[in-house]
């Protein structure tokens, strides 16, 4: 192998690369849709190929940079100048949790599960589904939330209230099933579960979309969307 013609075609490589990224623009990792992660891959693996085969050559390496990037330009051009392109090209948000409702057929629609929700939710520092009035799940796979009014950030500090301790909500009815591990740690059974759902006009846990155990020990409980 040419040493030489491998660092005449990774400079090639880096310097192709830097301007194509200048011509695109710049996007943090969490903002790439789904085209452009693929995208990367797709060019990382094409300059690869280049660099390490001898029968391409440098000209061949610029050129694939090139067709590209005029490919990239040209796919947002279009998404640009015809919005309908949009949605079916690169995907449109999802309304997960609707006005404090959980939308079950938009969870499943994208391979969500309860413990993946939850976990988006903890990113944005929000440790109960209850706080939330609206979750949209966006095109790049992050989570954009809305909290209910009663919960926006206002620190104890703020009100002069004494602290506190904190302890984790815990999921207890999911998707009509209850969990049994939450009742537990709770030392409760399912007789009280059910009187605490009749008390706030539910039939039983079959009838429940999702409930967890808040912070203050109270259950909170959100109903589906139904379309």
């Amino acid at each position: 192998m040419d040493y030489g013609l491998i660092f005449i075609k990774l400079v090639a490589g880096f310097i192709g690369l830097w301007a194509m990224t200048r011509l695109l623009g710049k996007k943090e990792i969490t903002a790439l849709t789904p085209f452009d992660f693929i995208s990367a891959v797709i060019l990382g693996d094409l300059v690869g190929e280049t660099i390490y085969e001898k029968e391409h050559s440098v000209p061949m390496l610029i050129f694939t940079l090139g067709v590209w990037t005029l490919l990239s330009i040209l796919f947002e051009k279009v998404t640009l100048k015809f919005p309908k392109l949009r949605k079916p090209l690169e995907g449109e948000p999802e309304i997960l949790i609707r006005d404090g409702k959980i939308d079950f057929r938009k969870l499943h629609k994208n391979n969500l599960d309860f413990d993946q929700l939850r976990m988006m939710l903890r990113a944005k520092d929000t440790f109960s589904v209850s706080e939330v009035a609206y979750a949209i799940y966006e095109t790049n796979g992050s989570l954009s939330i809305l909290k209910k009014s009663q919960f926006e950030s206002v620190t104890r500090g703020d009100m002069e209230l004494p602290e506190r301790g904190v302890t984790l909500p815990m999921s207890i009815i999911e998707d009509g099933i209850i969990q049994h591990s939450t009742l537990k740690a709770l030392s409760r059974d399912e007789a009280w579960l059910t009187g605490e759902l009749h008390k706030q006009g539910y039939a039983g846990p079959k009838a429940v979309a999702y409930a967890e155990i808040t912070e203050e020990g109270e259950l909170a409980v959100l109903s589906s969307v139904s379309h």
